[in-house]
């Protein structure tokens, strides 16, 4: 049997990706293939069952058989981690991740297991990634996102601290990666990793799809207002933009597929978007608007809003944390994106080398 930890250089770099994608590439060689993620910090409730939504995400996804309770054996809500530090935690959690693995390993021919952020999350509870991979037994695959110097720098970062722990970096991924802008950057990072003994196992172009949020997670991930949804809250939005000047110049910066955020007050900016929207048929200008300062336009200007079929939402935070918020926003993949689904699953079919993934992952599974 053979068995993988999938570990991260921190959050949002494309592990849950990486997860789908090999997940799926196991399957399809008809292997036998399980999923764990020991330690979970973005909990859901499926079905009255706690768990890591990643999990949940891979038990939808693939129809795997096996209970939520073994996939995500421990999840850390909200005040866990006090609770722990205080003393009031008094289950053995690592044995509660060892016996989850040890089921899941009796059936399966190959188990990944997805860690949880960089190498030192979870240390707070005695359950670091580096010390669950040590615990049980697997080689681990780091995944970083496009560059040359902060990719390199944060694998090899992430490498000592699994090689302290006695974990066996098997190789990394390095994924959102600019290929039409890099020529050749394949080449270079894997000679730069080289030099500390990491084998480069692929990279992973960069899609939009997968790492811009749609609008309807715009609504959500703001807690705003919804004004109007516009015609699809399932749009993938290209850009950001900050409508602070003056419209006629705002205009020049705005394309297609580009969400403003502007002042609830600058009706000016407002009704420039709306009727450059609707002067292009709905093409070319503005996808969506976000109000901030908790401004509420005028009657007539909600109304262009609404007959231009703009998305907006209206927050009551400033325009600066806004766009903080935005930029930082986490998207994660749910099982009802089948586009984004998909797409991953081609996206690492085509770019990644499954085979030698699973070479290095240990003992043969045929």
């Amino acid at each position: 049997m053979s068995h993988l930890y999938l570990a991260a250089t921190g959050q949002n770099r494309g592990k849950t990706t990486v997860a789908v994608g090999l997940v799926d590439g196991f399957l399809s060689r008809g292997l036998s293939t399980g999923f764990i993620k020991p330690v979970g910090q973005r909990t859901v409730i499926e079905h009255g069952v706690a768990a890591d939504e990643d999990a949940v995400l891979m038990k939808s996804v693939f129809d795997l058989p096996e209970p939520l309770s073994l996939m995500s054996p421990v999840h850390i809500p909200r005040g866990f981690t006090k609770a722990y530090i205080a003393g009031d935690v008094v289950e053995d959690l690592a044995a509660r991740v060892r016996t989850a693995f040890e089921r899941l390993t009796a059936e399966r021919q190959i188990v990944l297991v997805e860690g949880t952020g960089h190498a030192g999350v979870g240390a707070v509870i005695g359950l670091s990634n580096a010390v669950v991979a040590a615990m049980l037994g697997t080689p681990a695959v780091i995944v970083s996102e496009g560059g040359v110097g902060r990719p390199i720098d944060e694998i090899v970062l992430n490498a000592a601290l699994f090689a302290a722990h006695g974990v066996a970096v098997a190789g990394a991924i390095v994924n959102k990666v600019q290929t039409d802008a890099q020529p050749g950057i394949a080449r270079t990072l894997e000679r730069g990793l080289a030099r500390h003994g990491i084998a480069l196992l692929g990279i992973l172009p960069y899609r939009p799809i997968l790492s811009n949020p749609t609008l309807g997670m715009i609504l959500e991930g703001v807690h705003g207002e919804r004004i109007h949804p516009g015609p699809d809250l399932d749009r993938v939005i290209d850009n950001v933009a900050i409508g602070a000047m003056e419209p006629g110049h705002m205009l020049q910066r705005i394309g297609p597929g580009t969400l403003v955020i502007v002042p609830g007050d600058r009706q000016d900016a407002i009704l420039a978007l709306t009727a450059a929207h609707m002067a292009g048929n709905g093409q070319g200008v503005a996808l969506g608007l976000v109000l901030t300062g908790g401004y509420r336009p005028p009657h007539g200007v909600l109304a262009e809003i609404r007959r231009a079929d703009l998305f907006a939402t209206l927050v009551h935070e400033d325009t600066y944390p806004v766009a903080s918020e935005i930029h930082d926003l986490l998207v994660k993949t749910h099982a009802a994106d089948l586009e984004k689904v998909a797409t991953i699953k081609a996206l690492v079919a085509e770019h990644l080398d499954i085979d030698r993934i699973l070479e290095v992952a240990g003992p043969s599974v045929g």
